[in-house]
């Protein structure tokens, strides 16, 4: 009896042994920030295996993800397309963990060390790093967060997006702004990982903002000016102007910047000349 439950026991642990999951294996190649060609990243995610009375592991399915990383004009911007929908509609930005309140995914991603904003559009993700930041350091945490995210099935945003549209009907002149934007220009902008997104018309002034790679993209303001502005005006004729709404931060940072050079020129404007020394 005790030859036969020391065999029972001996089989147990060899079929435990045969279950025990292999190591979850990660791969990724990515071209550096600036080639023409994009770069795709494998990575295995692999659930946790229960652990039964018996001693014995339950084996589980894998799931494999394949995201996929491409190039933006902006150097410190990249986009990680998981191949699977990110979000049903819209576009939404997240440039701090404070706006990030709705979202456990973009939470997630501006915890890690030199990531500073996250954009999600309906089949891509952008991400911003910090100047000082290495591409190749933050991708295989962004890769394993992203991941770890959509195994677990939560919302990437938990709160429907709100909107600054009024309740009234539009007038004709903003619905075909509008549609201009929706139509021709946002299909390229979202093309180099970011967005634009209409504020107001009034006065014969458009005011829009760049959002994802293109807000702190060095040619933002050049997108903005020569092609947005150019196709506006010449579809719009009662357009006038189009000027940038940037992020209260931005505001805040430039007004404080213009405050220090005028203090400064007024400084050298009032230094007292020192006079030129008497000759003996």
């Amino acid at each position: 009896m005790l030859r036969a439950l020391g065999l029972a026991r001996s089989v147990a642990r060899a079929a435990a042994g045969s279950a025990l999951p292999s190591s979850s294996s990660a791969s990724a190649s990515a071209s550096a920030p600036g080639s023409a060609s994009s770069a795709s990243a494998i990575a295995a995610a692999l659930y946790s295996q229960p652990y039964t009375h018996a001693g014995a592991w339950l084996a589980q399915p894998r799931r494999t993800m394949f995201i996929q990383t491409q190039d933006t004009p902006n150097p410190n911007s990249l986009k990680f397309m998981p191949g699977v929908t990110v979000v049903d509609a819209g576009t939404y930005d997240f440039a701090d963990s404070r706006a990030a309140a709705t979202s456990p995914l973009a939470r997630q991603l501006l915890r890690i060390q030199g990531v500073n904003r996250v954009f999600f559009a309906q089949k891509f993700i952008s991400i911003n790093k910090a100047d000082e930041a290495e591409w190749p350091v933050l991708k295989p945490e962004i890769y394993a967060t992203i991941m770890d995210f959509f195994a677990s099935g939560l919302p990437v945003v938990e709160a429907p997006k709100t909107t600054e549209e009024a309740a009234t009907e539009e007038n004709e002149t903003v619905s075909m702004i509008k549609e201009l934007l929706d139509s021709r220009i946002r299909p390229m902008v979202q093309e180099d990982g970011g967005d634009i997104e209409f504020k107001s018309f009034e006065n014969g002034v458009v005011k829009l903002k760049l959002i994802g790679s293109c807000s702190t993209c060095p040619s933002s303001k050049a997108t903005l000016y020569d092609g947005v502005s150019n196709m506006l005006m010449h579809y719009v004729p009662e357009i006038e102007k189009i000027e940038q709404v940037e992020d209260e931060v931005d505001e805040i940072s430039n007004a404080q910047l213009e405050k220090l050079e005028d203090r400064l020129e007024d400084r050298i404007r009032t230094k007292p000349t020192t006079p030129a020394p008497s000759s003996a």
